[in-house]
């Protein structure tokens, strides 16, 4: 699957990111039928960008892996990471490792693209992660991945390439070392080991795809490559763009109520969820102070009224930050919330087309506005049930 140039817009995605009173009483249901396959969709010139979080925010996740930049990296360079896993991977299941290089770069650049669904949500058609599997029931590309594009391994559907490739107990689109096996096994399954451009015309119905793929293939072959540095996603991130650690609270509770909500990054946004496999925004907060024995209101609205208020600039990592999001026959108040994990960061379940719950930019460009902060731990209530606690 060809990833388009097409842009989510962030101000639609705040609506209906959280549940209301409404929502709380009466459920979620998911439904969705499997359709495995991937289509064509015609390629647009790409240009490498900045691998990046909504608004830009970019995270590295050990010293030896940093984000792209625009002109950071070569065009015939393959990250050290996806080298080792394309390699890996061929060598196990038998195919090529340089026609899964191939198939990354032609798709994503092994992952640096700058497009939409390359490291969370999906493009326009319903394609997502490094290798662009089709992951969205319903849509042009279908879900040839299976099921959720993050789930728990034990919640994998039968239908599906998706796969745990790297142990870690999770099935995740984004992650090179689950989408990288997975297409191996998508190739082998359309007919890889008998005819290997006819596997690779199955992967994108157009044979100027195959012709493209396999050039990069002969060029790797050949060794016409560089290595370059590790890339990771920012859903992982754990600096800041100065290296900073992320997330540190000024006191032991903050800080249990910030860990929490940190560790559930990748997880899936589900509206109306309230884990503990997926969230939506409100939900995520709720769980992360009840994690500490601590009760506070279900939804945003509530939240907001719940306080105390804290002026913006005072904010600290688990105070909760409120978005100017109000919509029609809803109850008064914002509609979407995160978690201030400090230097103008949160965590949050932002919204279903928007990715897995991850650390972005409260203040980053196309975002609805702020609405202002709050601080749960100081709110009266929550101190008695914390005294409680101690007794």
């Amino acid at each position: 699957m060809i990833a388009l140039f097409a842009e989510r817009s962030p101000q639609g995605s705040d609506a209906g990111s959280c549940a209301t009173r409404l929502a709380v009483l009466v459920g979620v249901a998911v439904v969705g039928a499997l359709v495995v396959g991937i289509v064509l969709i015609p390629m647009t010139a790409m240009s490498p960008g900045i691998l990046n979080a909504v608004g830009g925010l970019r995270c590295i996740s050990e010293e030896d892996a940093q984000q792209a930049q625009a002109s950071g990296y070569a065009e015939d360079s393959i990250p050290e990471n996806y080298l080792r896993i394309y390699r890996e991977v061929g060598e196990d299941k038998g195919i090529p490792w340089n026609v899964l290089a191939g198939i990354g770069q032609v798709e994503s650049k092994h992952g640096r693209w700058d497009g939409p669904g390359i490291t969370e949500g999906h493009n326009d058609w319903g394609a997502a992660g490094p290798m662009q599997f089709g992951a969205l029931d319903g849509s042009a590309a279908g879900n040839s991945w299976g099921g959720e594009p993050i789930m728990d391994v034990e919640d994998r559907p039968e239908e599906g390439y998706g796969q745990d490739g790297n142990g870690d107990g999770v099935v995740n689109v984004y992650d090179p070392a689950d989408a990288i096996p997975a297409a191996a096994d998508y190739l082998i399954a359309h007919g890889a080991r008998e005819d290997l451009r006819q596997a690779i015309f199955g992967y994108n119905h157009a044979w100027w795809y195959v012709d493209e793929v396999m050039t990069w293939a002969e060029n790797y072959d050949a060794g016409e490559f560089e290595t370059s540095t590790a890339i990771e996603t920012a859903v992982n991130c754990e600096l800041d763009a100065e290296g900073v650690p992320i997330g540190q609270a000024p006191d032991d509770l903050s800080q249990a109520v910030v860990d929490w909500a940190l560790d559930q990054r990748g997880k899936p946004y589900l509206w109306g969820g309230t884990g503990p496999n997926a969230f939506d925004c409100s939900g995520l907060v709720m769980r992360a102070y009840e994690s500490i024995g601590v009760s506070i209101p279900r939804v945003s609205q509530d939240q907001w009224s719940f306080g105390p208020r804290v002026p913006e600039g005072r904010e600290q990592p688990g105070d909760l930050v409120f978005f100017d999001v109000q919509r029609p026959g809803e109850p008064p108040g914002p509609g979407h919330v995160g978690m201030v994990v400090g230097d103008g960061l949160m965590v949050e379940a932002w919204c279903t087309d928007c990715g897995p719950i991850a650390v972005r930019e409260y203040h980053a460009a196309g975002r609805s506005p702020v609405l202002g902060f709050t601080r749960p731990l100081e709110h009266p209530d929550v101190a008695a049930q914390l005294q409680t606690q101690e007794r």
